[in-house]
């Protein structure tokens, strides 16, 4: 599989479960990626406002602030942030709230390496390719 390797990507893995959370960062960290780790949806707000961050992994059940909820505020602070739904519970209303939020993907639990990876690198692809065409950086 490619991987980011060549490019510094940043990472925010939220998830209030920490065995999820740390499974999703050993997944993700092998591939080159850089991580950030969350325990909640208002660390991970604080985490976008503080970092540059490339794509957010957001668990759709979180106390307080849920993944839904998380990513609306994520996309005020950065509207071009691919944000991916990593769900246990991925109803077709689940699916449907997060595509009216602009969830990137959802992806339901027990999260596959091969479908996160891919996800995630269609996503970053995408996002690379908007900024190109808006001359940013990542």
């Amino acid at each position: 599989m490619t991987t980011a390797s060549n490019a510094p990507w940043s990472i925010l893995i939220a998830d209030d479960d920490d065995t999820c959370r740390e499974t999703l960062r050993e997944i993700v960290e092998p591939e080159g990626y850089r991580t950030h780790l969350a325990s909640s949806g208002e660390e991970a707000i604080e985490i976008i406002q503080e970092h540059s961050i490339q794509l957010a992994l957001f668990d759709v059940q979180m106390p307080r602030m849920n993944g839904l909820e998380t990513v609306e505020i994520a996309h005020q602070i950065n509207a071009l942030l691919p944000c991916i739904l990593v769900t246990a519970n991925a109803t077709q209303d689940v699916i449907r709230q997060a595509f009216q939020v602009r969830a990137y993907s959802v992806i339901p639990k027990p999260v596959s390496r091969a479908i996160l990876l891919h996800t995630m690198l269609r996503a970053l692809k995408a996002y690379q390719e908007i900024l190109n065409q808006e001359g940013e950086e990542p």
